[in-house]
């Protein structure tokens, strides 16, 4: 099952558990201690993957205005291996083409999934910087 919205949008427990899991992953996982729930999530559009009460995978879309932006990509421990980063991306461009066909995507990427979103068609349009203290780069769509 997919749910696609807002947070009003989903159960509180569903909330709970999709900020849970992306603390463990960017947080806990990576060793990045940062404000992982922010005031983004608010007018963000998140998009999760369910298996029954399970989280699988999970992304959030936010619209800059004049571009928009999908991060928090993830897939959780125990759904891993089975191509679902894929699967959440495809979803997450597939939402944000018939919601903003006529704006750019640009993505903060982790360097290393460069040739991942290269695969989507993104560009990379910046040198490598640190973010919380991992290598990124932006990369864009037209």
């Amino acid at each position: 099952m997919i749910t696609i919205g807002k947070l009003t949008d989903f159960t509180l427990t569903q909330v709970v558990t999709l900020f849970k899991e992306r603390v463990a992953v960017f947080v806990v996982e990576q060793a990045c201690p940062y404000q992982e729930i922010d005031e983004a999530d608010y007018q963000a559009t998140h998009i999760a993957l369910w298996q029954g009460e399970e989280l699988m995978a999970y992304t959030r879309v936010i619209d800059r205005g004049t571009e928009i932006t999908f991060g928090r990509v993830l897939v959780t421990q125990a759904f891993r291996g089975q191509q679902l980063g894929r699967q959440i991306v495809s979803m997450t461009l597939a939402e944000i083409e018939k919601n903003y066909p006529d704006k750019p995507v640009q993505i903060s990427a982790q360097a290393y999934l460069e040739k991942f979103y290269g695969s989507f068609g993104f560009e990379v349009i910046s040198a490598e910087y640190l973010e919380d203290g991992i290598p990124h780069i932006d990369m864009v769509l037209h």
